[in-house]
């Protein structure tokens, strides 16, 4: 049931668009949601009909209608976690294999998201503190007992290894710049088929995704893509990958690997050999801190043998 809620802006917003702000104010609600309200003109500023894209300031004035009982996809679910780090911007995480970071319309229950969830939660209550809500909002106390874990980036559910997420909309923008900007080291470790004769070297190549198929590969009107790579070890018929992806194309890693006829052991799609697990795995992160700027590097070792 929607109900029409009535919010006065702080005095310390200043410019901010109205879908960060909403996103911010209704951390239980998604941003598709919010922007769909917006959308249907059922929020006025200051009396007027705006956009999503409309900057809103200290004293102005917000009427919206909202259903704050929707159902969000972050519902908390106990899990374990392995963290790595934590402070009061951050966490770093050593997510398993087989675990999805985001529900799908498919799995809605299971993944690193719903486990965040919880776990923020439990913390916030713990602590005693009211979240991320101002003191002046007029919203339903239901909203502000709900705390969003940010995905800066991501890692597919077959790829285990190191993910950050952010504790505020602030700290998320923040780490989302240092991720576009490409200041992040990011690192991860494969077993490929066959024996990688060279040290090191570069592959690129434009990916995009086969709609007939269904499937992301190498493909001439794609995006530009690269990642370096250096061998750690070599067996008797496969070979221990360090790679640096420069660019973050949609399966990049899997694709390079691919393309140089190594690849990566338990990625059947692509003819590497049967395994129990894809070995695939973000073995190293570094990233600057977004409140003093201190460079933070996680390392979070695996054996694929």
């Amino acid at each position: 049931m929607t109900e029409r809620l009535h919010i006065e802006v702080s005095s310390d917003i200043t410019r901010v668009r109205l879908e960060d702000f909403l996103f911010d104010r209704f951390p239980g609600l998604s941003r598709m949601y919010l922007r769909d309200v917006i959308k249907r003109k059922k929020c006025e500023i200051n009396g007027r009909l705006e956009n999503k894209g409309k900057r809103v300031s200290g004293g102005d004035f917000i009427e919206i209608e909202l259903d704050l009982n929707r159902e969000t996809a972050m519902r908390p679910q106990k899990m374990p976690l392995e963290i790595v780090y934590e402070d009061s911007d951050l966490m770093v995480i050593n997510k398993r294999a087989g675990m999805l970071v985001h529900p799908t319309h498919r799995d809605k229950s299971g993944t690193l998201l719903n486990a965040l969830t919880f776990y923020l939660q439990k913390r916030a209550r713990q602590q005693g503190r009211n979240t991320q809500l101002p003191d002046n909002t007029l919203s339903d106390a239901r909203a502000s007992a709900f705390v969003r874990p940010g995905l800066v980036h991501r890692l597919d559910k077959e790829t285990s290894g190191l993910i950050v997420v952010a504790k505020s909309t602030r700290v998320h923008r923040i780490l989302a710049r240092q991720f576009q900007r490409r200041a992040v080291e990011k690192k991860y470790l494969a077993l490929v088929d066959g024996v990688v004769k060279k040290d090191e070297g570069t592959i690129d190549g434009n990916i995009g995704r086969h709609a007939e198929e269904k499937r992301w590969d190498l493909k001439t009107d794609g995006k530009v893509s690269e990642t370096r790579y250096r061998v750690r070890k070599r067996f008797i018929d496969t070979t221990l990958l360090e790679l640096e992806p420069v660019t973050g194309r949609t399966n990049q890693l899997r694709i390079h690997c691919a393309s140089i006829g190594h690849p990566i052991v338990g990625d059947t799609l692509r003819s590497g050999r049967k395994s129990k697990r894809l070995c695939l795995h973000a073995y190293k992160l570094g990233f600057r801190q977004p409140s003093h700027g201190e460079w933070l590097e996680f390392e979070a070792p695996i054996s694929f043998r």
